[in-house]
């Protein structure tokens, strides 16, 4: 699917689609001529399929991830998101990476993210914030909609950093991946991908101060993240693989629902 068809620009009328695709071929030139980019793409090459045939656990940040029973994700991969650090002073568990692609999250947890030994996948727009590591991997983002079964080249956001991470464990090879903490539910209303400011206390997520004391953060857009998973599933269905929603209770009906005891047990 091109540009011109893309079912999210043609909801917005103020998106002009040939624009938008000039736009997306310059920001590629000018990922493509960074040597960053040439770092960040020779390792993602090197990780392609490197997880064949095994199982995946991506830690999302709704408040039913503090129902999660961690100490059963020993020697599971697992995926952190944006963040996933806020749970760190409550939990000796850590991810074996974490993934962050918005740029305010970014910006706001760029002191954890400069210093953390912990793997990082970010969006490549952050070279500026985020120093340059051999555990920092960069992502470049593309508008087109499709789910990547390489991001080695780019990756879409789907409104949601989930789905990047959905991405990356499909480029990994993951036979079988779980979602724990996926609520899908929010406390705050508005137009899909607005700025606000938080209040002093956030209640979607993990941590009430997650986004909260006057931090900027932008709306869910759950209409544009619920055609992302559609095509994650479909991506992973397509190669006989699976994708199973392990949250404890939630919103989230597009993937099937399991047991994260269960989905583990899985043969």
């Amino acid at each position: 699917m091109n540009d011109l068809d893309n079912p999210i620009l043609k909801k917005s009328p103020t998106i002009n689609p040939y624009r938008q695709a000039a736009k997306n071929v310059s920001e590629r030139l000018k990922w493509d001529l960074n040597p960053l980019s040439w770092i960040s793409r020779a390792h993602l090459k090197k990780i392609f399929n490197s997880h064949l045939g095994e199982k995946a656990v991506i830690l999302c940040n709704g408040p039913s991830l503090l129902k999660t029973d961690l100490s059963l994700l020993e020697g599971i991969y697992t995926f952190g998101l944006n963040k996933i650090n806020l749970l760190f002073d409550k939990s000796d568990y850590r991810p074996n990476a974490i993934v962050s692609v918005n740029s305010f999250v970014i910006e706001q947890n760029k002191d954890f993210f400069n210093s953390t030994d912990i793997p990082l996948f970010l969006d490549s727009h952050s070279t500026k914030e985020i120093k340059s590591r051999k555990n920092v991997t960069f992502l470049h983002s593309d508008q087109q909609v499709k789910f990547a079964r390489d991001v080695s080249f780019s990756i879409w956001q789907g409104a949601t950093v989930t789905t990047v991470a959905l991405q990356l464990a499909f480029h990994m090879g993951f036979q079988e991946v779980a979602l724990v903490g996926c609520d899908h539910n929010f406390a705050q209303s508005g137009p899909a991908n607005k700025t606000v400011i938080s209040g002093e206390k956030d209640e979607s997520h993990f941590d009430p101060n997650y986004f909260a004391g006057g931090v900027q953060w932008q709306l869910p857009d759950l209409v544009a993240s619920e055609y992302a998973y559609s095509l994650a599933r479909e991506t992973f269905t397509a190669f006989n693989r699976n994708i199973y929603n392990c949250t404890a209770g939630g919103k989230l009906e597009v993937f099937e629902r399991m047991e994260l005891n269960s989905f583990l047990s899985k043969l």
